[in-house]
């Protein structure tokens, strides 16, 4: 059934234009929205009420890590990590071997639920879990459209557990791209071969997708790759092909070279910040300059909230990045440019938020950007509108049960928790 979204104000994602409308959202993957002067007498519509509310498109994460969402709270490592390397090692790498298909499916359900609840309809993920591997995309992508969110998934390909299990993630790769849209995932250089990264770039241009890498994110993933292959990590991928496909994308880049960042604005590959993972790592600050435009935002797993990445990307951006007060809008609105310019299906123009904002100052085209940044919080998301459906009403997820999805997730952590410190 159409949605009819009465007497709102539509602000468009790029031009910024407020108009105050009734907007008629059509169903389906690829459906529309219409504004309309009057509403016919004899209409069929689900009518939402929107006076007084600011609707506009829905939000994309960049760079998300189900795996993580069961994190939150968890006991402290085996060992105190001392640099980002054993962060991995004994933290993540130690989380992601011990999920299980139950784990995978409570972790993607909970994260579908939170972004969709902060007005994120459509998630780009790097999944992880090396005893697991098999089907683990199926079990996230039924997750996802079991509560109403759109996805890009991948697996996260690693030779760091054997060339059996890097093999088995190129496998799974394969299976999962047969009937999905999605990209070859990838760990990062400093745990990938050759011949694995030869071969991933392989199915990807067999398959005519992109991959889906952390770069740089640490100072020792260069110093790996110097060490190893006589050259920095951006100029290996570039060698062995994986810098000339436009769905491309590469996490983090923090600690590239003039020449790195030169090869990246000269190709047509998406970068993604993380700049509140960055943060808690103690890896570096991002900065954007001599990276071209092609950079979008994503949490890392860090939460499920876009709003609240753009506004830290912003702050910690005075001091380290070249980002204003419209850049940041840009990067924000940026993979909704990435998922549209690469044909991607699930996020056309009928994924729409309504916000509730209670603003106590004029809102308008003319200082929106200040609003955004100073203003707009994911607490404002009263509906969100997925593929024109109402997935999420009055800030209560209607899709599924929100009850059951938390209690679920509370025995899996728990299960999680006790396997880590066993």
């Amino acid at each position: 059934m159409p949605i009819l979204l009465k007497n709102g104000t539509y602000i468009h994602p790029e031009t910024l234009q407020f108009t105050t409308t009734h907007i008629l959202v059509e169903e389906g993957e690829s459906g529309a929205i219409k504004f309309i002067k009057d509403i016919p007498s004899d209409f069929n519509f689900q009518t939402i009420d929107c006076t007084g509310k600011f609707i506009t498109k829905s939000f994309v994460c960049g760079h998300h890590h189900i795996y993580s969402a069961l994190a939150r709270g968890m006991g402290a490592p085996k060992k105190n990590p001392e640099n980002f390397n054993e962060i991995l090692e004994y933290v993540w790498w130690t989380l992601d071997k011990c999920l299980d298909a139950d784990m995978i499916e409570a972790s993607a359900l909970y994260t579908a639920m939170a972004s969709l609840k902060s007005g994120i309809t459509f998630v780009i993920d790097h999944h992880a879990s090396p005893n697991v591997i098999n089907g683990s995309l199926e079990i996230i992508a039924n997750a996802f459209e079991k509560v109403g969110a759109s996805h890009l998934l991948c697996y996260e390909i690693s030779d760091r557990d054997g060339v059996d299990k890097a093999e088995e993630g190129l496998n799974e790769t394969a299976e999962y791209l047969k009937n999905h849209q999605a990209l070859v995932g990838l760990h990062a250089s400093f745990t990938i071969s050759d011949e694995t990264l030869k071969k991933a770039v392989e199915l990807a241009n067999q398959s005519d997708t992109g991959i889906h890498i952390h770069v740089a994110e640490a100072q020792s993933d260069q110093l790996h790759c110097q060490e190893n292959y006589g050259m920095r990590v951006v100029e290996r991928l570039q060698k062995l092909g994986a810098m000339e496909s436009g769905k491309t994308i590469l996490g983090h880049c923090l600690h590239l070279s003039e020449n790195e960042k030169k090869i990246i604005s000269n190709s047509p590959v998406w970068v993604v910040q993380n700049t509140e993972s960055n943060l808690n790592n103690k890896v570096g600050y991002f900065n954007a300059a001599g990276l071209g435009n092609n950079i979008m935002m994503g949490t890392d797993g860090m939460h499920s909230d876009m709003l609240r990445s753009a506004k830290a990307a912003f702050f910690v951006g005075q001091n380290f990045d070249t980002i204003g007060y419209d850049s940041v809008y840009q990067r924000f609105r940026n993979a909704d440019k990435y998922l549209i310019n690469n044909n991607f299906k699930g996020h056309g123009h009928n994924n729409l938020v309504v916000l509730d904002y209670d603003t106590p100052t004029p809102f308008n085209t003319d200082n929106f950007y200040g609003h955004f940044v100073f203003g707009l919080e994911s607490r404002h998301v009263q509906h969100v509108i997925s593929q024109g459906k109402l997935v999420v009403d009055n800030r209560k997820l209607i899709t599924a049960d929100e009850d059951e999805i938390l209690a679920n997730a509370k025995i899996q952590a728990a299960r999680l928790w006790a396997k880590m410190r066993g």
